[in-house]
C-alpha cells in the first residue's frame, strides 16, 4: 500500500472512531447546558463566582471535575474497545459504512505529537 492511501485510511478510520467513540459518550452530557456570553469574543469579559465568593477568570476555570473526566474516560475507553471488538462483525461495518458520510464532514486529521515522542517528526 502506498503512502497516500495509508493516509486516506487512517484518516477515515480516525473520523470513524472519533464519531463512534468519542460522539454521544459522557462528552455530551458536559457540553449541555448554557454558555457564558462573551463581548470580548476572548472569553476575558467572563468570571465564574464560586460559593466562597471568589471571582474566578474564565480560563482558569476547570470545566470538568475528576468525577466527570474519570466517566468521560471511561465511556470513551468502553466505546474504543467495542469498535475493535466489533470491527469484523458484519451488522457494525454495515453501520460504519451507513456513517462514513457524516465522518467526511470533520477536518482533515494531522498528526499530533503524543507522549512517546513527536510522530510528526518520525521518532
Amino acid at each position: 500500500m502506498n503512502k497516500d492511501d495509508e493516509k486516506r485510511i487512517a484518516a477515515k478510520l480516525a473520523r470513524i472512531m472519533a464519531m463512534l467513540c468519542v460522539r454521544n459518550t459522557q462528552l455530551e452530557t458536559l457540553h449541555a447546558g448554557q454558555g457564558p456570553i462573551t463581548w470580548t469574543g476572548d472569553y476575558s469579559d467572563v468570571f465564574v463566582v464560586d460559593a466562597d465568593g471568589r471571582r474566578i477568570p474564565w480560563s482558569d476555570v476547570s470545566r470538568i471535575d475528576d468525577a466527570e473526566m474519570r466517566e468521560l474516560m471511561r465511556d470513551v475507553v468502553n466505546r474504543v474497545y467495542t469498535f475493535h471488538m466489533c470491527a469484523d462483525e458484519p451488522s457494525f461495518r454495515d453501520d460504519i459504512d451507513r456513517r462514513l458520510s457524516a465522518s467526511e464532514k470533520c477536518d482533515e486529521p494531522t498528526l499530533e505529537a503524543m507522549s512517546s515522542g513527536d510522530v510528526r517528526a518520525g521518532k
